[in-house]
């Protein structure tokens, strides 16, 4: 997942805007916009939020097995967090991109919701199968 956002990260607007991604994008602006009456672009934060919402679950996922799952969540956003402050560096020097503090807000959120999510779908898992919630998760 971190692949994919540098990968998104690394592409010129010009290359986003002529992509099939960026087609997709312009439709669905054009689609929101219509409905809320509005001029923005809110399809680039609604694509930055679910990008770090799945990069905070996997995170989870991934930590869980190497510490108890509620510091493996609290690590996930931190991770997710630093990461997404990166990207937004990384921006800067890329055509056409900036670097944006509410981008790195939103990442954030995102992180938080995929970590939680991951949290209480794993706790549940092992609620399940040991009876109770491990003390420390």
């Amino acid at each position: 997942m971190a692949a994919f956002i540098f990968f998104m990260s690394a592409r010129s607007a010009g290359e986003l805007s002529a992509s099939f991604l960026g087609q997709l994008k312009s439709q669905l602006n054009a689609v929101v916009n219509g409905v809320l009456g509005t001029s923005g672009d809110p399809m680039s934060t609604v694509a930055h939020f679910c990008e770090y919402l799945v990069f905070g679950a996997l995170l989870v996922n991934a930590l869980r097995s190497h510490m108890p799952l509620g510091r493996a969540a609290a690590v996930a956003i931190a991770c997710a967090s630093a990461y997404g402050v990166s990207d937004e560096i990384h921006q800067i020097f890329v055509k056409g991109r900036y670097c944006d503090v509410a981008d790195w807000a939103t990442d954030t959120l995102g992180a938080c919701l995929g970590a939680l999510c991951a949290w209480r779908v794993l706790r549940n898992r092992l609620k399940r199968h040991y009876g109770q919630p491990p003390a420390s998760g």
